[in-house]
């Protein structure tokens, strides 16, 4: 969901862009480029950031639940989850927590297994055809 409102968002911006370089001759109405700009932003700021947070907030509870993450990172993941939530209207620096909790979660994943010993599977009696 959040990659979704993301290329939208995207597309938004990017049609501004095309339409000024295919006609910049012309003059656009201001309203049109203010809706446009205003889209894009509501589009990130409000509903791809908030599914950010409901995306954290299914993971940690999956992370709990499966042991697969420390329990820390998962109670992080509540706390950033309610600061994207309630923070990200007020403070663009927010923003960043979400990139940064997959980064730790992903850095995380990845250590342990290697930390885990290789164990190779025997077939014991398996016959190819």
């Amino acid at each position: 969901m959040f990659l979704g409102m993301l290329f939208v968002a995207a597309a938004v911006g990017g049609g501004l862009i095309r339409a000024y370089s295919a006609a910049a001759t012309v003059a656009f109405d201001d309203s049109t480029f203010i809706f446009a700009r205003a889209f894009g932003y509501d589009i990130m700021h409000i509903y791809a950031f908030k599914m950010a947070a409901v995306f954290m907030i299914t993971t940690s509870t999956l992370a709990i639940r499966t042991q697969v993450t420390a329990l820390w990172i998962a109670l992080l993941g509540y706390a950033s989850a309610v600061l994207l939530l309630i923070g990200s209207s007020y403070f663009d620096w927010v923003l960043f927590v979400f990139p940064c909790w997959v980064l730790l979660v992903s850095v995380y994943v990845l250590i342990d297994n290697l930390r885990r010993p290789v164990q190779v599977d025997v077939g014991h009696g398996s016959s190819a055809g």
